[in-house]
C-alpha cells in the first residue's frame, strides 16, 4: 500500500512537472513573439524618425546575438555571474537610452536652424514666391534635419495629402515649440488671411531672441551641473581608491548583508541628491 501511494505522489509530480512546463512553453512563446513584434515595430518606427531603413528583423537578430553573446563573454571574462548579469541590463536599457540622446540631440539641431529658415521663407514670399516653392527652396539650402523634414512634408504635398494632415505629421515627428509656432502662423495665414512673410520675421526674430536667452542660461548654469557631476562621482572615486588601498576592510560593503545595505543607501542619496541639483540647474523658458 505504502508502494502504491509513494508511485501515485510520483506520478502526480511528473504530471504537474510536465503540466508546468507546458504552459510555460506556450506563455514563453506568447511573451517571444509580442516581444518581436514590439521591438520590431519600435524599431521601425524610430530608425524612421532619423531617415534611417535598415530591416528591423535583422536588427532584432543582430540585438537578440548581443544580449546572448556580450553577457557570455562578460562571464567568462570575469567570472562573476553578478556582472554578466550587470551586462544582460545595460544591453536591455543602453539603445533606448542611446535613441533618446540622438533624438534630442535632432530637436536641438533642427532648433537651431529654424530661425533662418523662417527669414529664408519670409524672403522668398516677400519676391513673390508662393509657400510651396519657398518650402523648395528651403530644401535645397538647409542641411539636415530640416532639409529631411520639410523634404518629407512635400514629398505628402505632392501625393496629394491633406494640407492639415501633412502639418500634423510634420508636428508628430518633431514635436519642438518652435515647429508648433511655426505651425500655428501656417494655419492662422491659410484659414483667415494676412502677411504670412512679415509674420514669420517676427517669429524668426523671436526665435533668435529665445536661443540668445537659452545660451545665456546654459552658461550661468553650467558651474551648478559640474559641480553635480562632480559631486555625484567624488563619492564613487574615493570608494574606489579606498578599496585599492584597503581592499580587506572595504571588501565587507560587499560581502555582507550590511554592507549591501550601506551600499543601497549610499546609491539612493546620490541618486536623488544629483536630481536636485539637475532639477535646480534646469530652466526652462
Amino acid at each position: 500500500m505504502a508502494d502504491l501511494n509513494l508511485m501515485l505522489a510520483v506520478a502526480l509530480f511528473f504530471a504537474s512537472a510536465a503540466l508546468a512546463g507546458y504552459v510555460a512553453l506556450l506563455r514563453g512563446r506568447v511573451f517571444w513573439k509580442e516581444y518581436e513584434s514590439i521591438f520590431k515595430e519600435s524599431a521601425r518606427v524610430n530608425l524612421s524618425d532619423f531617415f534611417l531603413f535598415i530591416d528591423p528583423h535583422r536588427l532584432f537578430l543582430v540585438n537578440l546575438a548581443a544580449l546572448v553573446v556580450l553577457p557570455l563573454l562578460t562571464l567568462l571574462a570575469t567570472g562573476d555571474i553578478l556582472v554578466a548579469l550587470a551586462a544582460f541590463v545595460l544591453l536591455l536599457f543602453v539603445p533606448s537610452l542611446i535613441y533618446r540622446h540622438l533624438r534630442r540631440r535632432r530637436w536641438r539641431e533642427f532648433e537651431q536652424q529654424m530661425p533662418d529658415a523662417l527669414a529664408m521663407i519670409s524672403s522668398a514670399l516677400a519676391a513673390g514666391a508662393s509657400l510651396n516653392i519657398a518650402l523648395e527652396s528651403l530644401v535645397r539650402e538647409q542641411p539636415p534635419p530640416l532639409s529631411q523634414e520639410f523634404t518629407l512634408f512635400l514629398r505628402e504635398q505632392r501625393l496629394g495629402v491633406d494640407f492639415e494632415t501633412s502639418l500634423r505629421n510634420l508636428e508628430r515627428r518633431v514635436p519642438i515649440d518652435d515647429l508648433l509656432m511655426f505651425t500655428a502662423a501656417l494655419r492662422i495665414a491659410r484659414e483667415i488671411g494676412g502677411n504670412l512673410g512679415e509674420i514669420l520675421d517676427r517669429l524668426a526674430d523671436t526665435l533668435r531672441r529665445k536661443a540668445a536667452m537659452e545660451g545665456k542660461i546654459e552658461s550661468l548654469t553650467a558651474q551648478g551641473r559640474m559641480q553635480g557631476y562632480v559631486m555625484t562621482l567624488l563619492p564613487v572615486l574615493l570608494g574606489f581608491l579606498l578599496f585599492l588601498l584597503e581592499p580587506e576592510a572595504m571588501g565587507k560593503l560587499f560581502t555582507t548583508e550590511k554592507g549591501w545595505a550601506v551600499v543601497f543607501v549610499v546609491l539612493v542619496m546620490e541618486s536623488l541628491g544629483y536630481i536636485f541639483i539637475r532639477k535646480v540647474t534646469r530652466v526652462d523658458i
